[in-house]
């Protein structure tokens, strides 16, 4: 069954894992931060680089708790959203600084003013983030916009990831969806592999892995594994501020994820044939192949037997399966235990 579809110009399901490199809030606000961060994702090899669109008076009010205590400047939680707001030719800027870097430009809608907003930006696939899979009025803007789905799986059961699915293949939009686990940092042991392979077996999608380890192993292994798609939260440096740095990677960590694809998209796309390989191999086999010589020096006139040969490289001379051919014969001349029996070496 052929998945393979493309966001921009960029092949999803081909062999090759799409990495996402989510920023979220790491730019803390800061305009040129955000720039920054699209350079690093594309020194770091990412194919696509991820934002969020948070629109205060749209999506928060001031009753709305913060998830961690980390702000020393914001208030209240909606206070932090107003400043992580850039204004629509802000956004406009980062997407073109983006395309211009050979990144998809992403980020997660998380108010109906923030789906129109990107829309207008040419948004080319629509990121719906862990929290949203039950924000009906969001995934109704979105699905008005025709567009292929990226759809994080981090707090839902089977039953609404079910109800997702269903209702996004309803509409003939590509599909993709990722195993996630909403804890920040996750440990190992509730990254949740499996699920991932559930999901393809399942839906008949691609699948991946939205990563908030904070390691390169999880993302490592998803693509060994065959993900289609890793999304992982990339930080310039271990040092910075903000809630998500705990579960991020640094530009070194990213890389290596990307060199790790790249290493097993080539790898894939070689396959080797057992019997040709080998055939090649021919002159490297003669090397470590062995022949009978003595085990120590025979003089002539002796009578072989079975322990007075053993095998010794090179390949070439008698091989050890014809043993049984020199018992009982006699030596027509001394053989030193430093060179092989030849057949000119054995009474005819």
């Amino acid at each position: 069954m052929d998945m393979t579809f493309s966001v921009s110009d960029k092949p999803i399901a081909s062999g090759r894992a799409f990495l996402i490199a989510e920023v979220a809030q790491a730019h803390d606000g800061s305009l040129g931060l955000a720039h920054a961060f699209i350079d690093a994702a594309a020194a770091a090899g990412a194919d696509a680089i991820k934002f969020q669109t948070h629109i205060a008076s749209a999506e928060s009010t001031l009753d709305e708790v913060f998830r961690v205590e980390f702000s020393r400047q914001d208030a209240t939680r909606y206070d932090y959203w107003r400043r992580m707001e850039f204004t629509p030719e802000q956004w406009a800027g980062l997407a073109a600084h983006a395309r211009e870097k050979d990144l998809v430009f992403l980020s997660s809608a998380f108010s109906v003013e923030a789906v129109e907003l990107l829309h207008r930006l040419g948004m080319p696939a629509w990121k719906v983030a862990s929290g949203e899979l039950g924000s009906e009025a969001i995934l109704d803007a979105m699905l008005s916009k025709a567009a292929p789905f990226i759809v994080s799986t981090g707090m839902s059961p089977w039953s609404e990831i079910d109800a997702i699915v269903q209702r996004i293949r309803s509409t003939g939009c590509a599909l993709v969806v990722l195993q996630c686990t909403s804890r920040y940092p996750t440990p190992l042991d509730a990254v949740g592999l499996n699920v991932m392979d559930e999901l393809r077996t399942r839906y008949r999608v691609p699948v991946g892995l939205s990563d908030h380890s904070g390691m390169p192993h999880p993302a490592m292994a998803a693509i060994a594994r065959g993900a289609d798609v890793i999304e992982a939260h990339l930080t310039l440096d271990r040092n910075m501020f903000g809630p998500d740095v705990s579960s991020s990677l640094t530009m070194p960590e990213f890389r290596l994820i990307s060199d790790f694809r790249n290493a097993v998209t080539k790898m894939d796309a070689h396959p080797v044939d057992k019997d040709a390989a080998a055939a090649a191999l021919a002159p490297m086999r003669a090397m470590f192949g062995r022949s009978l010589a003595p085990r120590k020096l025979l003089r002539a006139g002796t009578t072989l037997a079975a322990g007075m040969l053993g095998a010794k490289k090179p390949s070439g001379g008698i091989p050890e399966s014809d043993l049984s051919r020199l018992v009982g014969r006699r030596l027509v001349r001394d053989v030193p235990p430093d060179r092989l029996v030849r057949w000119d070496d054995i009474e005819q």
